[in-house]
């Protein structure tokens, strides 16, 4: 694996990023780099956490799990509560602009529970970049090649995490609207990117059917996607560890991204 060593972070934006007023005391966004030499494609990683924090365990293994496929990775650290409710994704689409700009054919995202309602936002709320704009990486697509959405807080209106609504969105948690634009489900079209889902059935934390309902929309829209729906198992398990047969989707997300382009060239 020609792995290399630069681990110094990527600030997302220019200068004073969107909302920052209301992320007081919160770091520039960033990305950690996990890149591979010769990779045609890269995924971004975002980390779960209630939109309160970022799990550790969701971020590093990783990276390193997706290097061992051959593909570059990249480690999301995304504004959290308190913030602007638009803030994590602009920092999202933010992310995959500036690693396109990295010169990859392919970019991917994928993220756990409320990092994976992040990155189902982000491949549902993306727009073509802006032509006109002074800093050239935000001419360019925030539309994801792909998406992995790992038990995932899908949706905002059914089966619901109602902590992630509650962080996300603050004194706006009734807004209906609002509500409805961050549930994925309701968003897919298409042109939504092929996807790669996988959740455990008996998952206490965030409902299975926030993935069977996306693959249901996915499937009714004619967009290709992989699930993987594991009978044991709680919420929260990264690699999964101590859960073997869990554990098998980490391989088979390995084999679904070199069987989509991001692999060596």
């Amino acid at each position: 694996m020609d792995l290399i060593i630069d681990r110094e972070t990527i600030s997302l934006w220019p200068g004073e990023a969107p909302y920052s007023a209301e992320s007081p005391d919160q770091r520039q966004p960033s990305l950690m780099p996990y890149p591979i030499e010769g990779a045609r494609g890269a995924v971004v990683v975002v980390p779960g956490g209630g939109y309160c924090m970022k799990a550790d365990h969701e971020g590093r293994a990783i990276a390193e799990m997706i290097n061992e496929a051959g593909v570059a990775a990249y480690v999301l650290d995304y504004r959290v509560k308190p913030c602007h409710y638009l803030a994590p994704l602009s920092d999202a689409k933010r992310a995959i602009r500036l690693v396109r700009s990295m010169g990859y054919e392919k970019v991917a995202i994928l993220g756990f529970s409320a990092g994976g309602h992040l990155c189902c936002a982000a491949a549902t709320l993306y727009d073509a970049g802006d032509p006109d704009a002074d800093d050239p990486v935000e001419r360019l697509s925030s539309r994801p090649d792909g998406f992995i959405p790992c038990y995932a807080v899908v949706s905002f209106t059914a089966f619901r995490h109602q902590g992630s609504v509650d962080a996300l969105l603050g004194e706006k948690k009734t807004d209906y609207a609002l509500l409805r634009h961050f549930s994925a489900e309701l968003n897919v079209t298409p042109d939504t990117p092929p996807a790669f889902i996988w959740h455990t059935s008996p998952d206490p934390g965030v409902p299975v059917e926030n993935s069977l309902n996306l693959a249901s929309a996915l499937s009714h829209a004619g967009v290709p996607f992989e699930l993987h729906v594991f009978p044991v198992g709680g919420h929260g398990l990264g690699l999964a560890p101590n859960e073997p047969r869990v554990a098998q989707w980490a391989g088979q997300c390995q084999k679904w991204l070199v069987k989509e382009g991001y692999g060596r060239r």
